[in-house]
């Protein structure tokens, strides 16, 4: 795919809006418009790799870092127990990684698990604009609490 016409890249230059929570010199962040839960995230290289295993080293930390620094943030916010993380390519060729509150054990899940033999999927719905703005803002105002505080490099408490 050409960095020109895909979606990540395009959101990435600001060609395309997006709710976007964190940038950096390699990553964006930014809420995922067919979200399976609220406040799914992904986390996107600036630059366009096709696959997860295509990143540089330095990219591939900068994500994982991103994603960590998140998880914590959508357990508050969020109020969930566990925060999903995984790697998909099957809707957008671009590397990124969903970083999901996780409310259900099936929010996140392999076929292995899931007892059917025939199943069925259809795109996620849209999250309502006003929906995203408000995860996004809290998202924000959250990470940036927690960098300010002294034990930002830990884990948030959990309920």
């Amino acid at each position: 795919m050409n960095p020109l016409d895909c979606l990540f890249c395009r959101i990435a230059r600001g060609d395309l809006p997006a709710r976007v929570v964190h940038a950096s010199e390699h990553v964006i962040a930014f809420l995922d418009i067919r979200p399976i839960r609220r406040g799914h995230v992904l986390v996107v290289p600036r630059s366009h790799f096709p696959f997860y295993d295509d990143l540089p080293s330095e990219v591939a930390h900068d994500v994982m870092g991103v994603a960590q620094r998140l998880a914590p943030v959508l357990r508050a916010s969020f109020q969930v127990e566990r925060v999903g993380l995984f790697f998909t390519g099957v809707d957008i060729a671009h590397a990124h990684a969903h970083v999901v509150p996780m409310v259900e054990p099936t929010d996140v899940t392999s076929r292995r698990y899931i007892a059917q033999e025939t199943l069925t999927f259809r795109p996620a719905a849209l999250a309502p604009p006003d929906e995203l703005d408000a995860a996004a803002e809290l998202i924000k105002r959250a990470l940036g609490s927690a960098a300010r505080s002294p034990s930002a490099r830990g884990r948030a408490p959990r309920s």
